[in-house]
């Protein structure tokens, strides 16, 4: 099931998720909808507080080519528990705010530590794009968004943006 994703500002969005206790069917059935919300929007990542799921769980598949195979992963309590000293940037987006890009300076690879579906521990490096996304969703986990790492007036005048569209879009719906 497709889910609404929430648009910036929203205070949910601003709050520390808890970890998931443990890996049941409702948890599963929340990776299906976030995968499915995820390719629908479309996306490359996707962390449960940005449908208002204040639980560890993020989504991912940095599978950009058309021809490529896609690699869903689910990342269920993930965890950075090692970062390259070299910084990588890329030019983020987010899903809860559309249509606005910034240059992020990240470490350019990482290892993460995560559970999977099957109640399994996990650990992996990500570089590239992979690091990239797996930081961003996981800043999520911890209510942060890719625009507090930039300057206040870039800031404010995104969340500015953020605020019309919201207007916008519920005057639409009345």
């Amino acid at each position: 099931m497709i889910r609404p994703i929430l648009i910036h500002p929203d205070p949910r969005l601003k709050k520390v998720c808890t970890p998931v206790e443990a890996v049941t069917d409702e948890i599963r059935d929340l990776a299906r909808d976030m995968l499915e919300t995820m390719y629908a929007a479309p996306g490359v990542g996707l962390a449960g507080p940005q449908i208002g799921v204040t639980k560890r769980i993020i989504t991912m598949d940095c599978s950009k080519e058309p021809e490529a195979e896609p690699q869903p992963m689910v990342l269920i309590n993930p965890e950075i528990v090692w970062a390259s000293e070299d910084l990588g940037s890329y030019e983020e987006g987010c899903l809860s705010i559309p249509d606005q890009y910034a240059e992020v300076q990240r470490p350019a690879r990482v290892r993460v530590r995560w559970t999977d579906l099957e109640g399994a521990a996990q650990e992996q490096e990500f570089e590239d794009l992979w690091a990239t996304c797996v930081q961003h969703e996981i800043d999520h986990l911890d209510g942060k968004l890719f625009i507090d790492y930039l300057g206040p007036l870039k800031r404010q005048m995104i969340t500015r943006k953020m605020e019309k569209l919201k207007r916008e879009r519920t005057r639409e719906q009345a």
